[in-house]
């Protein structure tokens, strides 16, 4: 705007300097409407201080400190007792900067989730069932793996017909009882009788035992 009224100054016309830059010649020429002080117009009925500190003492009060806003303004009403509408309520709370949670809530300090780290072979092992199919469709088998995370390696693995807490417990104990792996900490995937009732076959009974895999040791 200060661009085209230059330039109208400098006898350039109207319509060249509106189209040099890019600006309305209806708009450059419109005369802004005088400033008018306005007062603020006050409510008649507005509630004087001494009535929005009724409110707020009221709220905050013991038998209603822990109700919301609009509980307690129809638990008034049912006492024959108006103070003002609900949003003078909610307005009341926003200027004493209330408006939350009102309730007495119990504060958990954050806790951190627990987790197994090794920083050598041997300490933690992982252990899980895979399913591998059999011979014949239909028919899978029950791998019971364990794995050190350090080494990633395979420290031992069965291979059965079912699922069984037995059959875990016999593996975990061939696996700590051998001389190249000291007694460590497994981590597995839960209750193994839950992985029964989820993913059995019922393929009879008898296992397959694979020869134990001694660890790389870097």
């Amino acid at each position: 705007m200060a661009t085209y009224r230059s330039m109208l100054e400098l006898k350039i016309p109207t319509r060249r300097a509106a189209a040099l830059t890019g600006v309305s010649r209806t708009t450059a020429n419109r005369k802004p409407a005088p400033p008018r002080d306005q007062v603020p117009v006050v409510p008649q009925n507005k509630l004087s201080s001494a009535e929005r500190a009724e409110i707020l003492a009221a709220l905050n009060s013991p038998e209603f400190v822990d109700l919301a806003p609009m509980q307690v303004y129809t638990k008034l009403l049912d006492q024959g007792i108006y103070l003002g509408s609900l949003s003078t309520f909610y307005r009341v709370l926003e200027e004493n900067r209330m408006v939350k949670e009102r309730r007495r809530l119990a504060k958990h300090p954050p806790r951190t989730v627990p987790e197994l780290v090794a920083t050598a072979p041997g300490q933690v092992f992982t252990w899980d069932i895979t399913k591998l199919a059999g011979p014949v469709k239909g028919k899978y088998f029950d791998c019971y793996m364990m794995v050190d995370i350090h080494s990633r390696f395979i420290v031992g693995a069965h291979v059965h017909a079912t699922e069984s807490g037995v059959l875990a417990v016999e593996m975990m104990k061939g696996i700590f009882g051998h001389p190249r792996h000291p007694p460590g900490r497994a981590r597995g995937p839960g209750n193994i009788h839950d992985v029964q009732n989820r993913r059995r076959a019922a393929l009879g009974s008898g296992g397959h035992p694979v020869p134990l895999q001694t660890p790389r040791i870097e």
